[in-house]
């Protein structure tokens, strides 16, 4: 058996690192919303003439010459002829003029998508994504804490979620200020999955220690929390790998659309691996070691 915890205040200075550059992220760049949350218009069009050189900051000043036309940011999609137009809200006849006067200049420019969002909608759906996560987490309190018979054990898991929750959107604000990542509804399932993840794995590790309990009910904690860790690691490692793997290449070689959505996907089971055991569990024997009984 393996004696894991003894490094338990390096898992937690590891921890707190990643949560300090995370909320320091989200303090001084915050995150950048999408349409979904902010309403607004997204036009994707498509220039087959490889004769011209497309900049966009031209395409910005041909957009903006349409009457009553905002431009939030133009974004070329990777190994593509298309371009994302981000903009206020047009109607449809705004939306022709755009593409008139883009065809004007670069010939050839057909309309890939066009998506409009209101702002009430927006508004609308951030309260309502909020509202998930604060339901998710308080269930998920009830549910381990009745299953575990202890309200230490629903403690000890919600504040390893919230760990992952915490690095996840933190690091997502770091991905904005560097490559203009937006959050959007994908990255809100993204979060959500991690949630469950993250405690489906803990859940796993504070069974076994129970069961060592029952077993062993004169058993020093610490001995109690290293022998299930010990019997989970692998099992939890291996699980995680199959995943990573599948993420990292949907992440490297998936299109446009689904590739941060990977991306959030491979960070929240990355910090949900890793809590589970480094962070949950530590935690527990924390919270363990300050009662009189185990």
């Amino acid at each position: 058996m393996i004696n894991f915890m003894k490094f338990r205040n390096l898992y937690f200075l590891i921890s707190g690192t990643f949560l300090l550059a995370s909320i320091l992220s989200l303090i001084f760049w915050g995150l950048k919303p999408s349409i979904d949350f902010t309403g607004g218009a997204l036009l994707e069009v498509t220039i087959e003439n490889t004769e011209v050189s497309v900049a966009t900051d031209k395409m910005e000043e041909l957009v903006l010459q349409v009457n009553d036309v905002n431009v939030s940011s133009i974004q070329s999609v990777k190994d593509t002829k298309n371009y994302i137009i981000k903009l206020n809200n047009i109607d449809e006849s705004k939306k022709t003029e755009i593409i008139t006067k883009l065809n004007d200049e670069y010939k050839n420019v057909k309309e890939a998508r066009f998506e409009t969002v209101g702002p009430t909608l927006g508004k609308e759906l951030m309260i309502k994504t909020l509202s998930a996560i604060s339901i998710a987490a308080v269930l998920i309190l009830l549910y381990v804490a009745y299953q575990f018979k202890s309200r230490i054990y629903g403690l000890s898991a919600i504040l390893a979620m919230l760990h992952d929750t915490i690095i996840l959107i933190g690091s997502f604000s770091i991905f904005g200020k560097i490559f203009n990542v937006e959050i959007d509804t994908l990255f809100v399932t993204a979060v959500l999955t991690t949630l469950s993840f993250s405690v489906h794995d803990t859940i796993v590790v504070f069974d076994r220690i129970r069961e060592s309990l029952k077993q062993s009910p004169n058993a020093k904690p610490v001995d109690v929390v290293n022998k299930a860790v010990t019997q989970t690691l692998s099992r939890s490692i291996n699980n995680s790998m199959t995943i990573i793997f599948m993420l990292t290449a949907l992440s490297l070689l998936g299109g446009a659309s689904i590739k941060w959505f990977s991306v959030a996907l491979l960070v929240g089971t990355v910090t949900g691996t890793y809590s589970s055991t480094f962070v949950a569990v530590p935690l527990l024997l924390v919270f363990l070691r300050n009662k009189k009984t185990f």
